[in-house]
């Protein structure tokens, strides 16, 4: 019956079938932006929350604990302190490898394929962002212990 309403408001076969990207088009970006990445943002939110939460709650039980609670909870922070350093210099490392990689790539495809233009020089910007990362890493950051 759908087929029949649809042949009945549009004549032509090319006619139904762009009109029908678009319906599919409009009906993805209302499930992408309308649904899925609010759904996704709140369900992050929602865990570093509770995180945030678990993680308040044990440095409280620590540090009310009789004894060395309060030095072991100062000592416990300090120790995620460092872990989250390393883990974002770790990140760093690797994408100034993963960006200086693709520059070089990019540097290669475009000398291949345009032999006499400088184009290719635009593969430098990614290589160059790759290694101010590195160089921050190895030379600019304090170090962690």
């Amino acid at each position: 019956m759908a087929h029949l309403v649809l042949q009945f408001l549009f004549d032509s076969e090319d006619v139904l079938m762009a009109n029908g990207m678009w319906i599919f088009l409009a009906v993805g970006a209302v499930a992408l932006f309308g649904i899925f990445l609010p759904a996704t943002t709140w369900m992050e939110h929602r865990r570093k929350e509770r995180e945030a939460f678990y993680k308040a709650d044990t440095i409280r039980r620590i540090a009310e604990a009789p004894g060395q609670g309060g030095t072991a909870a100062v000592e416990l922070l300090r120790e995620q302190e460092r872990i989250a350093s390393i883990k974002r210099r770790e990140g760093m490392k690797i994408g100034g490898i993963i960006n200086m990689g693709v520059g070089i790539g990019v540097t290669v495809f475009l000398y291949a394929l345009l032999h006499g233009n400088p184009v290719f020089v635009c593969g430098l910007i990614p290589a160059l962002i790759g290694a101010a990362m590195l160089v921050y890493v190895y030379v600019l950051a304090e170090p962690v212990f």
